[in-house]
């Protein structure tokens, strides 16, 4: 089997392993800028912003859905604005909306064209390229009051916060006449975080660095770019240590193809707060765009120390690192680890991942369970009809290892073999 895994779309080749990680890291990122608190998102549009529709007084009209409800952190208090809402449907991650001040948040269900999704729940290529939820903006002919729309059938509401696990909504069963409010989404803490989606750093710049970054923000939200950039310049200028300034600066130089000022950019952040998840999400996706694997191991390592637990693909590219560094211990530690904080199998590269680490210590017929298993939770992939190529190959590598096992036990208890050992 060749050393090749196909994750996503950059072509990483380093000793003979390659490497295609998704689009970024981020499992879970807060809004475009300007869409309210300091937990600015990752590659976006800069035109996106947080306006959504005020929901009805029914959660079905003219055959779109709508929902609304109210975030809370479980000691009584409202989140940072710009949590995001999120619906899980059959395994499909989907952003839909952002809170604003009090937690409170109104969309119209599918409506995402306000919302960056994240690369992980881009419905193209995650997870693993399976279907987007049936749930669109188009007024598609909806069942009796009294009967539940099918398109919520699977589907799942919860906030996604670093630090905090969400309670989950279940929209399923829901019908026309249904109140849209879905009430109260608790989220709760997770004591051994110590990562922050907010910039703590950020909130002790002066006030005249701080009208500069607020300026920008109100900038991007009229999609006026270049005056954008130049106040987060001005930010960072005024106060170096302003975090959440590079980051914006990192996002507009990625989004724009310039790579390696991105990467200078997300480090600046990094070093100014080193506290502060969101910068290394994309330092992660951009430095195995760039090859660098001892630094991939270094930052993705740093990443998950903040956060151990919310960031599933964090250890998958923790993995990849170790295995183009020949340390296949320490990639199946961290890819396992991996895959056991995804029971829901929302990561099937982990299970690719895995597959090449096992490769690499001939153990085919482990490899071959994995991504055997991977071609079935990821039966769209890109790299699907490479995988099955793969696959054969390992099944007649398992099957020959097999039948030589199998002939040498024979032949240790054929009539008059020879006693290894003490008799």
């Amino acid at each position: 089997m060749p050393g090749s895994i196909r994750i996503g779309k950059f072509a990483l080749l380093a000793t003979g392993i390659a490497i295609l990680p998704q689009a970024a890291v981020a499992q879970k990122t807060g809004p475009p800028p300007g869409a309210g608190g300091n937990t600015p998102a990752p590659t976006r549009t800069p035109t996106t912003g947080t306006t959504v529709p005020t929901a009805p007084s029914t959660g079905i009209t003219n055959g779109n859905i709508y929902l609304s409800g109210t975030v809370m952190l479980d000691d009584g208090t409202p989140p940072p604005e710009g949590v995001t809402i999120e619906t899980v449907c059959r395994g499909v991650a989907r952003a839909q909306a952002y809170t604003e001040h009090g937690g409170q948040f109104s969309f119209q269900l599918g409506r995402t064209s306000t919302v960056l999704q994240d690369a992980s729940e881009q419905a193209s290529n995650f997870p693993g390229g399976r279907p987007a939820p049936a749930v669109t903006d188009t007024p598609d002919a909806h069942p009796p009051p009294d009967v539940p729309d099918p398109r919520l059938d699977g589907c799942d509401l919860l906030a996604v916060l670093a630090g905090y696990r969400s309670d989950r909504v279940v929209l399923g069963g829901r019908r026309l006449m249904d109140n849209p409010n879905i009430g109260i989404i608790v989220l709760h803490h997770l004591g051994h975080v110590e990562g922050m989606s907010v910039s703590v750093a950020s909130m002790q710049a002066p006030k005249v660095a701080r009208k500069a970054y607020q300026r920008g923000r109100k900038n991007l939200q009229k999609d006026n770019v270049a005056q954008a950039a130049r106040e987060f310049q001005r930010a960072v200028a005024l106060y170096p240590k302003y975090a959440a300034a590079w980051y914006e600066i990192g996002c507009l130089e990625m989004q724009h193809g310039d790579l390696a000022e991105a990467r200078e950019s997300f480090t600046k952040a990094v070093a100014a707060d080193p506290s502060y998840i969101d910068p290394y999400l994309h330092l992660t996706e951009l430095t195995a765009k760039a090859e660098k694997w001892t630094e991939l191991k270094d930052v993705t390592a740093r990443l998950l120390k903040l956060d151990p637990v919310d960031y599933p693909m964090a250890y998958f590219y923790n993995a990849a690192a170790h295995l183009n560094l020949g340390e296949l211990a320490a990639a199946e530690v961290s890819a396992r680890t991996g895959e056991k904080l995804d029971p829901e199998h929302e990561h099937p590269k982990l299970e690719e991942v895995l597959a090449f680490i096992l490769v690499q210590k001939k153990d085919y017929a482990g490899a071959a369970a994995h991504l055997r298993y991977y071609l079935t939770l990821a039966p769209n992939e890109d790299d699907v009809a490479d995988m099955k190529i793969h696959l054969a190959q390992l099944e007649r590598l398992a099957g020959a290892n097999k039948q030589a096992e199998a002939a040498a036990g024979s032949k240790e208890h054929a009539p008059g073999a020879s006693q290894q050992g003490p008799p």
